[in-house]
């Protein structure tokens, strides 16, 4: 199965879960997950919220930020994958001075 991202619509997303700023985003969603192509741009973030509905697997391609998960922070750049297991609480922040651009994977 191929998905091509150039093919998909991108949506922005003002505040998401109540982060700052804009969220830029391409999802895919399938029988097999969702698939989604992400930009933070710098100073924005996804705030802080409980991951629902399964593990939550992000792949960063390139920028910096930090994770936030169950309270411990981890420093994002690229070829960094953050997870986020079904039931935790996490944000992503751009804390940088570029785009961060990740891959998410939520597997069904």
């Amino acid at each position: 199965m191929l998905i091509d991202f150039n093919e998909i619509s991108e949506i922005t997303i003002a505040n998401m879960n109540g982060g700052e700023g804009n969220v830029i985003a391409k999802m895919e969603v399938n029988e097999y997950g969702r698939f989604i192509q992400t930009i933070i741009p710098s100073n924005s973030s996804i705030g802080l919220h409980k991951q629902e509905s399964n593990d939550d697997i992000n792949f960063i391609v390139s920028g910096e930020g930090i994770a936030i998960c169950d309270g411990v922070e981890e420093i994002l750049m690229a070829g960094t994958c953050h997870i986020c297991p079904k039931g935790s609480i996490h944000s992503i922040i751009n804390n940088g001075d570029e785009n961060l651009v990740f891959f998410t994977v939520v597997p069904k």
